[in-house]
């Protein structure tokens, strides 16, 4: 008995319909293996620009009390970069601050540094380290009482108090690149010996150096103003005292037989030069 044959059929005389709907199954498996496999697309964080911090809510900065009392604003993105306003910002939903105690020119300085990374005067050349800084026509001349270096000093210690180090070596700077008279220089002593803790060096060690070489001007242009200022910071005069007896220790050789040496003589600049001090920045 013969075997039947195989009936293949004919290509032509499969319907469409079906040809079509066999493609979209294998299509609708190729898009399942597809949504299958891991998002391999990293998730990159946006960018932020300049123009997100002028998007930032306003702050109202209360600076002084009673008459002298004066309102700033400033964008909460840029107050964020003080880790003293993120804090407090950030424990309240009121938009205003309170600084009754703070310097308003020093508050501006503050603000102007957020905005610009710096603040005025500038230093004409910022990446040298011998820049003199910018003009400014509101100074007395001759500074006697010290306005200059105070505003650069009260920068510095506001510096310290929102948190921004970077700010107090920029103010440090400036103080090193700072003119003044020996009245001026006192003053500026007396603010950084109230103003400052005993444990920050940085700024009181030049102070005392500063007057450590100056005997001849001690003398003659602020006497009185240097022993009301010892009898006031006993630690100014005691800081004072130790550079002068190390210095003349040096100058003696305590090496020897316990002999005199020959007599120190320190140095006697003009008050008035621009200050020789070792600066942050």
């Amino acid at each position: 008995m013969a075997d039947p044959e195989a009936q293949i059929p004919d290509v032509e005389d499969t319907p469409i319909e079906d040809v079509e709907m066999g493609a979209a199954e294998d299509g609708e498996g190729a898009e399942a293996e597809e949504s299958m496999l891991p998002d391999i697309e990293p998730d990159l964080p946006a960018r932020e620009t300049f123009v997100d911090f002028f998007k930032s809510p306003i702050v109202e900065l209360i600076v002084g009390t009673g008459e002298d009392q004066t309102v700033l604003t400033a964008h909460q993105a840029f107050l964020h970069k003080s880790p003293y306003f993120a804090e407090l910002l950030s424990q309240s939903s009121s938009r205003r601050v309170d600084l009754p105690h703070d310097d308003l020119t020093a508050v501006g300085s503050f603000l102007e540094y957020l905005y610009n990374d710096e603040y005025f005067p500038k230093r004409l050349h910022p990446h040298s380290k011998d820049s003199a800084l910018e003009t400014d026509p509101t100074l007395p001349s001759p500074d006697d009482n010290g306005v200059a270096l105070l505003r650069h000093a009260r920068v510095y210690t506001l510096a310290d108090k929102f948190g921004l180090p970077a700010l107090k070596s920029l103010a440090h700077s400036k103080i090193h690149r700072t003119g003044s008279t020996a009245r001026g220089e006192m003053a500026y002593a007396r603010f950084v010996y109230k103003e400052t803790s005993a444990e920050d060096t940085t700024i009181r060690k030049p102070v005392a150096a500063f007057w450590a070489t100056r005997s001849h001007v001690l003398r003659h242009e602020a006497d009185a103003k240097f022993r009301s200022m010892c009898l006031e910071f006993p630690q100014f005069a005691f800081d004072v005292l130790t550079l002068v007896l190390d210095q003349k220790e040096k100058g003696s050789g305590s090496g020897g037989g316990g002999g005199a040496g020959p007599s120190v003589v320190l140095p006697v600049p003009a008050s008035g030069r621009k200050r020789a001090r070792v600066s942050q920045g």
